[in-house]
């Protein structure tokens, strides 16, 4: 008999890593999906790379072996990707993890590093990038292939608790969404790895990292033959409010600044409710470049 998801919630999401998501800031959950869970995530993931979104971007340098592709926010247009985040097991970690009492899709964003990929994720924050405030957040990071020590995301453990730190890009380390000097910039964590309370896991498909949108992140390359796709599902909850910039955030969401005032709840179609089910009726197709 497959397990119900209430099941593998009781099972999975314990006090004691509700207990470590809120100290760390970063958990593991194993093998929270089920196999028609990962294998429809891999049907959708086939289907976003056959057709990316004008959002599509490579991150790999044009002289790496493998190739690094990344696309944002196309639960609309991705009938599989659709399913997995309203009905999967997701929403309801979300809402567990952040004891929310309403739980609201913030953006997807598809991750694939290919065999031979050399080129490293740096030690990063998650939420300067984008538009929103509010601590009630977590990002899952889903993978669909067997993901190696080597290959694995990184955590410096405490660190949403810190600062803000000076988003720049990844490869060219230009800070082009907070002015120069503005935030404290990022300390040399791969120079010092011994000071830093490093965590992270081996993953197999069914598994998810759950962590908090300020926790610093990184992960490696990947060697040999195996590929590594990854879903990423960011969930916001009851204290997240929107935070127009005057620069291009990472997702970008044009037009919402005329729609959704500086402060504001994020109640707004692209930002549709997702938890408790059945809150946003049913899910319509919106009209969006976001």
């Amino acid at each position: 008999m497959l397990e119900t998801v209430t099941a593998r919630l009781a099972r999975a999401v314990t006090p004691q890593l509700m207990e470590d998501f809120h100290r760390d800031g970063a958990v593991c959950i194993r093998q929270i999906f089920t196999q028609e869970e990962v294998a429809l995530l891999r049907e959708g993931i086939d289907s976003n790379l056959q057709a990316p979104s004008p959002r599509a971007k490579v991150a790999s340098r044009p002289d790496d072996p493998g190739w690094f592709f990344e696309d944002f926010c196309n639960w609309q247009d991705n009938e599989a990707y659709r399913q997995f985040i309203f009905h999967s097991a997701a929403p309801e970690v979300a809402a567990a993890l952040l004891g929310s009492e309403t739980i609201r899709l913030y953006h997807d964003h598809l991750l694939v590093k290919e065999p031979n990929t050399r080129q490293r994720t740096p030690w990063h924050q998650d939420q300067p990038y984008y538009n929103i405030t509010g601590r009630d957040n977590v990002s899952m990071w889903i993978p669909v292939d067997p993901v190696s020590q080597e290959s694995r995301l990184e955590f410096v453990a405490g660190s949403h608790l810190g600062p803000w730190l000076m988003p720049r890009t990844f490869m060219d380390n230009q800070a082009k969404w907070f002015p120069e000097g503005s935030l404290v910039d990022l300390p040399d964590i791969e120079g010092d790895r011994g000071a830093y309370p490093i965590i992270g896991w081996a993953l197999e498909p069914g598994d998810m990292v759950c962590f908090n949108m300020l926790t610093l992140h990184a992960s490696g390359g990947v060697s040999g033959p195996t590929r590594r796709r990854a879903f990423s599902i960011r969930f916001i909850g009851d204290d997240v409010r929107h935070a127009p910039r005057r620069w291009r955030t990472s997702p970008e969401f044009p037009g919402l600044g005329e729609t959704l005032s500086e402060g504001a709840v994020m109640e707004h179609p692209l930002f549709p409710v997702v938890w408790p089910a059945g809150e946003s009726g049913n899910i319509a197709r919106t009209t969006s470049d976001a």
